[in-house]
């Protein structure tokens, strides 16, 4: 298991923690396709390359402003880690983005660029084109969080008495949802209720959605205009309002890929009240799933990001329980 650093700065406002492993047996020695991207309201950003943690500072990046992505790579004949890392380094060099349309623009010529970057790699090797989950949150400073989703990670919203995902997954059932095959409880049965491999779109693998007979090119918004009625409130590009009461976790399928995921998801809550803090609710998560999985868990790798909304009295009592040094002191990096 690799835990983020320490020594990130998300503001008073914001408690975040991240982490992953190749998979939930130590003794299976999986490649790690998963990634993740922090980074801090200094620009100061870790993620994986060669499936180890990195740290990098990026120069003129926006005071207060905060990225958070995870990244679940796939398929190309052991090009799904080199995916993910792709798109993280094109996360890297993004500016920080202040509106969705902005953020869109940058996401969309990111996989387009890429994608035909993959292309020309595959018809050397003669390989499939690989693809990559990005469920990605940009919190600009003193605006509401945005999401951009594309794939079958996930972003859930937690309180104490429920869990609510706060995106749909990029399945063919959604896509069956979306031609009216399907209603709401088959869909709910077979996205939540059950585990299945199959994706309909990813990050520069193109999407099955504008055309099911073959892949295309370009990312299908799944929007309020193409969404069916009981999924319409969940686009997968809009702004989010955060709870104060809520913890978030953004997370790849590893997390739920088991014979019930609906009845084990729905665990997390106690899981996560036993913890104070985004690292300690982090290190509970793991921990449930590396002694006590649930039922038929397949074989995946597993990442996660906590985010936990902090009050400002909140912040500064576990500031000083820590011995942390003050919001913007960075005397500790």
């Amino acid at each position: 298991m690799i835990t983020a650093c320490d020594n990130l700065g998300f503001g008073p406002g914001l408690d975040i923690a991240a982490a992953t492993s190749a998979g939930a047996d130590p003794m299976l020695r999986l490649e790690n396709q998963d990634n993740f991207l922090l980074i801090d309201m200094h620009g100061r950003a870790v993620f994986l390359s060669g499936q180890a943690l990195q740290q990098h500072e990026l120069a003129g990046w926006t005071a207060g402003h905060v990225r958070l992505a995870v990244l679940d790579g796939m398929g190309g004949h052991g090009h799904g880690r080199q995916a993910a890392e792709a798109v993280v380094a094109g996360l890297l060099a993004m500016p920080p983005c202040k509106a969705m349309p902005e953020l869109v623009a940058h996401l969309d010529a990111l996989h387009a660029r890429l994608q035909a970057g993959f292309a020309g790699a595959d018809a050397r090797e003669h390989a499939r084109r690989p693809g990559t989950t990005l469920t990605l949150l940009e919190l600009p400073p003193g605006q509401s969080p945005m999401l951009y989703h594309v794939g079958d990670s996930r972003l859930y919203e937690i309180t104490a008495d429920r869990v609510f995902p706060l995106t749909v997954d990029h399945v063919p059932a959604t896509a069956f949802a979306m031609a009216g095959v399907l209603g709401e409880q088959e869909w709910w049965q077979q996205v939540h209720g059950e585990h299945r491999s199959q994706i309909a779109q990813a990050f520069i693998l193109g999407n099955a959605f504008a055309n099911p007979a073959m892949l295309s090119d370009p990312l299908f918004e799944l929007s309020a205009a193409t969404l069916p009625p009981f999924l319409r409130h969940l686009p997968d590009r809009r702004t989010l309002v955060l709870r104060a009461d809520a913890v978030y976790v953004l997370a790849t399928d590893g997390f739920w890929a088991c014979v019930d995921p609906h009845l084990w998801v729905s665990r997390w809550p106690a899981l996560l009240s036993r913890a104070h803090n985004a690292r300690g609710m982090l290190d509970v998560l793991f921990e449930a799933l590396f002694s006590g999985p649930p039922p038929g868990l397949h074989i995946d790798n597993i990442t996660a990001i906590v985010l936990r909304p902090v009050a400002p009295a909140e912040a500064e009592a576990d500031r000083a329980l820590a011995g942390a040094p003050a919001p913007g002191d960075d005397t500790h990096a």
